[in-house]
């Protein structure tokens, strides 16, 4: 099993607009498990069938469309939404779907927009009961790219994921979402690495392959390694270059902290 999967909205679209192609590509590089954002617009028939030719892994779609969590109006729509994504993913064989908190509401304290999410994801952790799927509750930086949202520390995430109190709800650690909050991996994680679903990696500066920023890849990956972490590293970057060549950087890395083979190029 490679230690990295790709996410094909920004990776392999060399290969062309659709989905199955990139699934396509990826396989033959030598990947084995790539991931999406929204699956409601894509061709789902393809994508099972590239899935199925290349044995390739779909770690995680998107609960489509998102919602504004902490406001309750929103809850009987969207898991109304999380019954759908169950389906797409149980068809497409993924573990994952991701969540986000969506915005803060003006006006309402944090404590009363914090108990609403829990809320929320009590009532889809039940929907998911028995089914294998996992929904991935995932802190965005608030400094750069998601200017707004109310979730954007890990502590309170792993807090919400405690609170919910089911195998079903997991986090999803975007360390690139993590390092823009100034935040220590270490630290920030600490003993409840278990909470931890999943990891996506982007260089920071710029949101683009590791190589490209300030951030020591190696020593976060050991981190999160050493911290227990088992999974894959989740490539959801905007590649600078070919995208073979983006990955060359991390899976060099990937191949010295987990002794893997590196990848054709």
């Amino acid at each position: 099993m490679s230690s990295i999967a790709a996410n094909l909205e920004w990776l392999f679209t060399e290969a062309g607009d659709d989905t199955a192609s990139r699934i396509r590509a990826a396989a033959a590089h030598g990947l084995d498990a790539v991931e999406i954002w929204g699956w409601r617009e894509k061709d789902l028939d393809a994508i099972a069938a590239a899935l199925d030719d290349t044995g390739v892994t779909l770690l995680s779609l998107i609960v489509d469309p998102k919602a504004d969590l902490a406001d309750p109006a929103t809850h009987a729509g969207y898991l109304d939404d999380v019954r759908d994504s169950l389906a797409a993913a149980q068809r497409l064989g993924s573990p994952y779907l991701v969540a986000v908190s969506g915005d803060e509401i003006a006006g309402v304290d944090r404590a009363t927009q914090h108990a609403a999410i829990v809320d929320v994801l009590s009532a889809a952790a039940a929907i998911l009961d028995g089914t294998g799927v996992t929904i991935l509750l995932e802190p965005l930086n608030t400094r750069v790219d998601h200017v707004g949202t109310y979730l954007s520390s890990t502590r309170e995430g792993l807090e919400i994921v405690r609170e919910v109190g089911s195998p079903n709800i997991r986090l999803l650690l975007d360390a690139y979402h993590a390092l823009m909050m100034d935040e220590d991996l270490a630290e920030a994680v600490g003993g409840d690495i278990a909470l931890v679903g999943h990891v996506q990696v982007a260089d920071a500066p710029g949101r683009h392959e590791p190589g490209t920023g300030t951030i020591d890849w190696e020593r976060q990956f050991r981190t999160l390694r050493d911290l227990g972490y088992t999974g894959r590293f989740g490539m959801e970057y905007t590649p600078t270059t070919e995208t073979v060549a983006s990955l060359a950087a991390v899976e060099e890395i990937a191949e010295r902290v987990d002794g893997r083979v590196p990848r054709p190029h």
